[in-house]
């Protein structure tokens, strides 16, 4: 009869309760227990060959039985377990009550307002009372406030007296009533929020507030905020002119700050501030900033021309420690962008205290979010790449996007002339040297330059998320390969040959790998790899593949950012941390606030109208937006290196080349775009298949003939045509081309599911690359029975998505697809009860 040994785990030995056939309890010795965690920390599971080794190894533990080492590793592997829940559970215990505090300081707040709002509604009764009695207009009330010598910036004691006056007025707005706060719609508070987030709701500019929990503390917290390039994508540059003492124990600061234009049609704009740092009596630190004058002030930059002198209203960070570690910060952003500098169509981005929340207030809470993340070590990112690194490539390529989408003269950049059409911006820059610093050993710089061809352009209803999505997931739709081709081969080899010199053929497939992505998910950084077939016998020993950097950002469904981006980059393929980078990509601006219930996880679908039928078939996603228009901008800026004697060359093909990535993109956003009422299903059908319910009728009957059973439940008397109810089919349904080298030509709702793609980009993807080695043996052995017969069944397996994903299903049946003349058209597959694994 079995009975129990105890053996506790400890310093000096220990005792673990566990099965034995010995009526004995046995103590395990400190150096037993050495031995087995020295093992457990290389191999938290050992098999049973593996303790059979370990037994064997260490003549200590030859006295214990094997069935009692592995009932050691479970109950280490389960106090392992509780502890990391333990101190997961303490973590939230402490955001928890972090959130706690805020709320309870927010409910304060809004006490106050409303007390406040009570005393001047009683007051202005009381002045109307009063108006009606008297109609004397000598007693004017008038309220101003007196000009102060002291506040005269040219002096340091005025300095002060701004300094504190903007302090003041910053903490009213951080933790008072000073700006009329509402909370800004979606955002909830709660233990994985970013925070508690508002913004203004009237007055003056635009202003955006936040406050979180950080796990850092405040005074790491103030040396990230105010290196504010690291971490605001827009900021261009930052300079510190003075910095003095304060006499307080503070330090007063004048800051030159130069900020991007999103877009190509508006200016940049830049910001002269005084910028006040200090500790509170009660240990919080507090950086506040505030502009100094108008467009007067300043440092006077042969470059002022191309900015827009923008005014920064009181705004700053309070950061306050947090008992148990972390702090609490305060974020406001109060900001007068001068929307009357841009053009009307743009004005709703610099008239939305939404977008100041997303660009900057999110900004600087998601990159403290993130540091503070990996300065825990709960970040591991892939390639071995330190966390700093990544973070290095990211900020490269947005900022090399922005310099070529806003092209300044003091960079090197000049326009060039167009060929009498304005709808593409063609500018050069023969001073630009690739690389991350001017000494790097991987930089170069070619005789010629670098050409940028650039346009923006005005969508409509079409969601950015799932355009930037399908840019992003189906390169094959827009992209040239010979000229990706061109621009990696410039940056490996140095020179620039013309594109035609070196041929290519590209498969039209491409490898994501993912390398890191942001706590909550805004950006993802991966090297996307585009497979290519050399056709010259030197390349052939030569890497045929192109690899490109790539920063995506917006495209989650949970997104809050103010643009959508994808950006990329060619980079050689040992992927160096100075690696040279030339970015060029999309940007999507959304210039209307997100309508609630709006659709951006449909299906990336061109030919999305094969849902036919009435109109109620997207109803759906017809009444997302409430009866408004979507509307956005998209900027497209691409960057190509030249020899000074092929310019000409490079410049009218970059011209030609973005041009025709526009009309990609208005094609691709034409198919995205949801239904309007009135049009009809067929002007949405791709040229490729205007018989499409024709041939649904063919794979239906093809599949009564052969296997003697229908596909669909299909009566004819419900009015739905026999395509939507294929289309709809709960499993995958793929047609293929009977040729030599099958390709896709047809997929319903779940085959495009299964396989990540669209319709257009359906036909990139062969027979042979959706199967494992298995199948494709297993397709190769009933081919003969397929041919013979007319079907043949396929066991269970694994097939590859477009994406390159895993894809398990339990059963396939292929058939041959017969046409009216009883010719074989193509051949279909069924794919029953597939999944992703």
């Amino acid at each position: 009869m079995a009975t129990a040994v105890v053996v506790r785990s400890g310093g000096g030995g220990g005792l673990e309760k566990q099965p034995m056939d010995t009526g004995k309890y046995v103590r395990y010795t400190a150096e037993q227990v050495e031995a087995l965690e020295k093992v457990y920390a290389e191999c938290p599971k050992p098999n049973s060959m593996r303790r059979q080794q370990l037994i064997r190894e260490c003549p200590i533990l030859a006295n214990i039985e094997p069935k009692q080492i592995k009932v050691w590793f479970q109950n280490r592997r389960c106090r392992e377990k509780q502890r990391k829940e333990a101190s997961r559970l303490q973590a939230v215990n402490r955001k928890l009550t972090a959130m706690n505090k805020l709320l309870m300081e927010e409910n304060e707040r809004l006490q106050k307002q409303v007390t406040q709002l009570v005393h001047e509604n009683a007051y202005m009764r009381q002045q109307l009372q009063n108006a009606s009695l008297a109609n004397d207009t000598s007693c004017e009330s008038v309220v101003t406030t007196p000009q102060n010598a002291l506040r005269d910036p040219s002096n340091p004691a005025g300095l002060l007296s701004i300094a504190e006056e903007t302090l003041a007025e910053f903490l009213s707005k951080a933790t008072g009533t000073a700006v009329d706060w509402v909370q800004m719609p979606g955002m909830k508070p709660g233990p994985d929020s970013i925070g508690i987030v508002a913004i203004s709701h009237s007055g003056s500019g635009v202003a955006a507030r936040a406050c979180g929990l950080v796990s850092l503390e405040p005074a790491k917290i103030v040396e990230i905020l105010k290196d504010r390039p690291s971490w605001f994508h827009d900021c261009r540059s930052l300079e510190v002119f003075t910095m003095f003492p304060a006499g307080n124990g503070g330090t007063i600061e004048l800051v030159y700050m130069q900020t991007y234009s999103p877009t190509t049609l508006a200016p940049a704009c830049d910001f002269w501030t005084l910028r006040y740092t200090i500790g509170l009596e009660d240990g919080s630190l507090v950086v506040c900033e505030r502009s100094l004058s108008g467009s007067g002030g300043g440092p006077n930059t042969t470059t002022a021309h191309q900015f827009v002198r923008a005014e920064m209203l009181p705004s700053g960070y309070l950061i306050r420690p947090c008992d148990g570690g972390g702090s609490i910060v305060h974020i406001v952003d109060h900001l007068d962008l001068e929307g009357w500098s841009v053009p009307e169509v743009l004005r709703p981005l610099y008239e939305s205290s939404r977008v100041v929340a997303q660009k900057v207030t999110f900004a600087a809470l998601h990159h403290l979010r993130q540091i503070a993340q990996e300065m825990s070590g709960e970040v591991v990112y892939a390639l071995g790449r330190q966390p700093a690194v990544l973070r290095t490539f990211s900020q490269r390529l947005s900022r090399g996007f922005n310099d070529a989408v806003n092209g300044f003269v003091d960079d090197g950049w000049s326009l060039m002339g167009g060929d009498g059409m304005e709808d593409v911006i063609v500018a050069t820059n023969t001073s630009k040297k690739i690389s991350t610093q001017a000494n790097s050993a991987n930089a170069f710089s070619v005789s010629g330059g670098v050409i940028c061809a650039k346009a923006s352009m005005l969508l409509q209803n079409v969601p950015p998320a799932l355009l930037v999505r399908f840019l992003r997931e189906h390169r094959s739709e827009w992209a040239d390969y010979n000229i990706d081709a061109y621009s990696a081969t410039s940056l490996k080899a140095g020179s620039c040959s013309f594109p035609g010199v070196r041929h290519r053929k590209f498969s039209g497939s491409q490898i994501i790998m993912p390398l890191a992505h942001t706590v909550e998910n805004e950006e993802f950084l991966e090297v996307v790899r585009l497979e290519g077939q050399a056709i010259t016998q030197d390349e052939a020993i030569l890497s045929r593949d192109i690899h490109l950097l790539q920063l995506c950002s917006g495209i989650d469904e949970n997104a809050v950012g103010a643009c959508f981006e994808l950006l990329f980059a060619p980079i050689d393929e040992l992927f160096l941390d100075d690696a040279p980078l030339l970015p060029s990509g999309f940007r999507v601006i959304p210039l209307d606030a997100k309508k609630e219930g709006l659709a951006s996880s449909r299906t990336l679908d061109l030919a999305s109208s094969l849902e036919v039928g009435s109109a109620a078939n997207h109803s759906a996603g017809d009444k997302s937006t409430n009866g408004h228009s979507l509307r956005s901008v998209l900027t497209i800026a691409f960057q190509f290196p030249y020899e000074v004697h092929l310019q000409d060359n490079v410049a009218a093909m970059a011209r030609e080349y973005v041009r025709s990535i526009i009309s990609a993109v208005q094609r691709v956003s034409m198919a995205l775009a949801p239904s309007q009422p009135g049009l009809h299903v067929g002007q949405k059908l791709l040229l490729g298949y205007p018989e499409a319910d024709t041939l649904a009728h063919w794979i239906c009957q093809s599949y009564n003939c052969h296997l003697g059973m229908e596909l669909l439940r299909y009566d004819g008397e419900t009015g739905e045509s026999m395509l939507k109810v294929l289309w709809h089919h709960q499993d995958a349904i793929l047609c293929c081309s009977f040729k030599m080298q099958p390709v896709f030509t047809f997929a319903n709702q779940a085959g495009l599911d299964m396989l990540e793609t669209t319709l257009v980009a359906l036909q990139d993807i062969s027979l042979d690359k959706i199967f494992d080695e298995a199948g494709q043996k297993a397709l190769c052995s009933e081919f003969a029975k397929l041919l013979e017969q007319g079907y043949a069944y396929l066991p269970a397996g694994i097939c590859l998505s477009g994406m390159g994903r895993h894809v398990s299903y339990e059963q396939a049946i292929a058939w041959k697809v017969l046409d009216e003349d009883n010719s074989v058209h193509c051949l279909a597959f069924c794919f029953m009860n597939w999944s992703f694994v």
